[in-house]
């Protein structure tokens, strides 16, 4: 394996976790005003299952996207100057949301709540949704001239499979995030929880595989097959044990589903990073094979970054395992408190 192509491994390993991981971030946030519904106690507690963990599994992204910075820049130029609206969108809504989660608590304030609802709403479902959209355009394709930018407007990226992929995303994470919150909490909440589950999980099922076969179809390879049928079988799974009870199983078949879909992207993508539908030459690939443009950086910079990688990599792994072993328990509307943030007369003075 090459230095490049062990980067685009990684970048890969690093977008799958932020996935499995920001997946259920995004679906606590989207499911937290209709499972909290008129009951301040109940968001609390669907928002606490994500307190301790949340801003931790953001630090996926902002890894995958240095490294991709560094490993791929010529990459990371050329999707920035056709994707920029979208990945603004994105970003917007993630501070809107981290704004919002902080703040939500500081002002004992019924409007003031309201609004933050909303901060994490729209943080919830502009991302979940704007990632699949993002991701299906890339394995798809974009107008990638010869200089290496990308032709066409915003709303030549709203194409029906790019639509489809957004759908995916967002079901796909509110499925996961139903899931998480039947796991983390119990009573009221849960059940809340465990009916979202029986409602979502047809129209999801049925999304996410014509998200996959298609996405096989048009852009697989041979042994892509095998992580559709992985997707396949962690819905299956989570599908059985959230009927059966089983939380634990459930979570972990959402996980293993979106974890599937996600190598199933990335390896229908390669060796390409960012095909051009005006022309393969114009295509931007891992290391430049077939005449192509090569999107990786210099060999010396991969060798420093590999050793960097080597090092830290681990290291985070590890805390953030024992962050989330630490608070592992389940929660109830019980554990919840009486709201202490400042009145909102005294916040304004």
């Amino acid at each position: 394996m090459s230095l490049p192509e062990f980067w685009f491994l990684l970048i890969a390993v690093l977008f799958t976790g932020y996935f499995v991981l920001e997946g259920f971030d995004f679906g606590v946030g989207m499911l937290m005003p209709i499972i909290g519904r008129g009951d301040e106690k109940k968001k609390r507690t669907v928002l606490n299952t994500i307190g301790p963990v949340w801003d931790g599994n953001e630090v996926w992204l902002l890894t995958g996207g240095g490294a991709k910075v560094a490993a791929f820049p010529e990459w990371y130029a050329s999707l920035f100057s056709g994707f920029y609206l979208a990945l603004l969108l994105i970003l917007v809504g993630l501070i809107a949301r981290a704004c919002a989660i902080e703040w939500r608590g500081k002002i004992n304030d019924p409007r003031w709540r309201t609004w933050c609802d909303i901060g994490i709403g729209l943080g919830s479902w502009i991302p979940a949704l704007a990632w699949g959209l993002a991701f299906a355009n890339i394995v798809h394709g974009v107008k990638l001239n010869e200089r290496k930018q990308i032709e066409g407007n915003f709303l030549e990226l709203l194409n029906p499979y790019a639509l489809l992929g957004g759908l995916t995303t967002l079901l796909l994470f509110m499925l996961h995030g139903a899931m998480f919150i039947a796991l983390k909490t119990g009573n009221e909440v849960r059940d809340d929880a465990q009916r979202i589950i029986r409602v979502l999980f047809v129209p999801t099922a049925v999304v996410v595989a014509a998200f996959g076969i298609w996405t096989q179809l048009a852009h697989g390879h041979g042994w892509t097959w095998i992580p559709l049928a992985l997707a396949v079988i962690g819905l299956l799974v989570a599908g059985f044990a959230a009927s059966q009870g089983r939380d634990g199983w459930a979570f972990t078949g959402t996980a293993l589903t979106i974890a599937a879909a996600t190598v199933l992207l990335f390896g229908s993508l390669f060796p390409n990073v960012l095909p051009s539908t005006i022309n393969d030459a114009f295509s931007l690939t891992v290391d430049g094979r077939d005449g192509t443009k090569s999107a990786s950086s210099t060999h010396y910079t991969l060798v420093v970054m590999s050793w960097v990688a080597v090092a830290l990599v681990p290291v985070v792994l590890v805390y953030q395992t024992w962050t989330y072993w630490v608070f592992r328990k389940r929660l109830t509307t019980d554990h919840i408190p009486a709201p202490i943030g400042l009145p909102m007369e005294s916040a304004k003075s």
